[in-house]
């Protein structure tokens, strides 16, 4: 039976997600509830299956010999998986008042939902060819949802997103291969399937092709310089960009990094290698360089587009410190992320469709006009910039904690790059909030006089993901311990 839900969570959501446009729903309301009832129950289908989480692994499909369709439920899937149970069904409430005026909401919310099963399938993925084959459909179900809108702008990131996707994915697939051929399984193993004789005389180009799949997947985690469809997405529907930026595409990519690192190539055959320390320098790269441009950039969501480019490289570099203490860290650093991020998103959103503000030199008093968003907004910068004791802070520690640990040159390296964009996320994060708050002496307040907050659907996900914000950082030896199970069977 356990196996049975296992399956549900996968397909439940892509059959509904597609059958939505079918259906002759009389009223917009109808509609809607068919979508949110739809997520909330495939939340709780996940988290029974987390709460009795099947032993073994649940064979889906044959395709031909090795290669097989296969699902399981493991310590790091069941990170991913319930972080996506969790924010899913919020987001899609959110959705509902934002998306009110854009139009296609049929199709909008059929492919919204049908990522959810995407995203599901990638979590539970038991072996690199299920992966991999998830990760392609999240191209293809998330492209409609970059394009919403099918302005010119929208079209344009849309052809970015699949270009850089399918070269992406050109990349990944060199590792797959390589994998399949000299691997003693295409199943996660924790410490890898790279063993025995069959690699001896093979160990260079093995890495070679581990750095080359690390880009791949790294495309959607936006490593420097394959980040570039990140920002032009955020001419997105702020729903759309928020789960973009916190869970489905850029998390999935730092996720499938971590498993063909930790399960696939394994860390006794990478650590100390080339390989591992160029993999630590993209990273740190894409740390500095994703700071450096948020600082610049003008536009509201593209600046926090390019805070979540930083950001993803964080979890990144703690992967690539290939240890127990860096894999909790980089599971720490996502978790915490994802829910900082989307709150921030789903602000700037409600910035957006209040008072049609696209520019953070236009948020001058918003904060008085919109005192739940702005309230919000503030708790989840500070908590990106790492005030303590706020969750950003406890990631950025057990990162620098790792790297301290690991002790190269590399490391140390990385913790100077973390504390120096620490520094830029301070200034790129509390200048919105500044203006908001405390506007120029010769700001003209009637100019902002008919701005709120807006609706009950659209506040309540973010006042949530707020209040947890707060309420998690004082539960740091608990989440932690999760984490430590997990990364202490590597």
């Amino acid at each position: 039976m356990d196996k049975v839900i296992l399956l549900i969570t996968i397909v439940f959501p892509l059959l509904t997600g597609a059958l939505l446009p079918v259906f002759k729903f009389k009223t917009r309301k109808s509609r809607n509830i068919y979508t949110e009832v739809v997520t909330i129950l495939n939340s709780v289908f996940v988290w029974i299956l987390l709460l009795n989480a099947p032993e073994g692994t649940f064979r889906a499909l044959n395709l031909a010999g090795n290669l097989e369709i296969t699902f399981h439920v493991d310590g790091l899937g069941s990170v991913f998986a319930g972080l996506i149970s969790i924010l899913w069904p919020l987001a899609t409430l959110y959705a509902f008042e934002y998306m009110e005026h854009h139009g296609k909401e049929r199709v909008f919310f059929a492919f919204y939902v049908m990522t959810y099963g995407v995203t599901m399938g990638i979590a539970l993925a038991a072996n690199l060819m299920t992966l991999y084959m998830f990760y392609e459909m999240l191209t293809l179900v998330t492209l409609p949802l970059v394009m919403a809108g099918m302005s010119r702008e929208a079209i344009m990131a849309g052809r970015k997103y699949i270009l850089y996707s399918m070269g992406g994915a050109a990349f990944a697939f060199i590792g797959f291969i390589f994998i399949f051929t000299y691997g003693t399984s295409m199943n996660f193993i924790p410490g890898g399937v790279l063993t025995g004789a069959d690699i001896a005389g093979r160990e260079r180009i093995l890495r070679a092709v581990y750095v080359l799949a690390v880009l791949g997947f790294g495309v959607k985690a936006a490593i420097f310089p394959f980040h570039g469809w990140l920002p032009s997405a955020s001419i997105a529907p702020t729903p759309v960009t928020a789960l973009l930026h916190a869970v489905a595409v850029v998390k999935a990519g730092a996720f499938a990094i971590i498993r063909i690192t930790y399960y696939s190539f394994g860390t006794g055959f990478l650590k100390g290698s080339a390989a591992q320390y160029i993999v630590m320098t993209f990273a740190m790269v894409t740390v500095i360089y994703g700071s450096a441009r948020a600082v610049k950039e003008p536009h509201f969501k593209r600046r926090l587009a390019y805070s979540t480019v930083s950001n993803l490289s964080y979890i990144v570099f703690g992967a690539s410190l290939m240890s127990p203490l860096g894999l909790s860290a980089a599971l720490s650093h996502m978790i915490y992320h994802a829910l900082i991020k989307i709150t921030l998103f789903f602000c700037a959103g409600a910035v957006l469709v209040k008072t049609h503000r696209e520019y953070v030199r236009e948020l001058d008093g918003l904060g008085r006009k919109m005192p739940i968003t702005f309230a919000t907004f503030t708790i989840g910068a500070l908590a990106l910039i790492g005030i303590p004791p706020l969750p950003g802070f406890i990631s950025k520690w057990n990162l620098c904690n790792a790297a301290m640990a690991e002790g190269s040159g590399f490391a140390l390296a990385g913790i100077a790059v973390l504390l120096i964009s620490a520094l830029l996320t301070a200034i790129y994060m509390l200048v919105p909030v500044i203006r908001a708050y405390f506007p120029p002496i010769e700001f003209d307040s009637k100019t902002i006089r008919d701005y709120r907050d807006p609706g009950f659907n659209m506040c309540l996900p973010f006042v949530v993901f707020s209040l947890a914000i707060l309420v998690i950082s004082f539960m740091t030896p608990q989440v932690m311990a999760v984490f430590d199970t997990i990364s202490s069977m590597m």
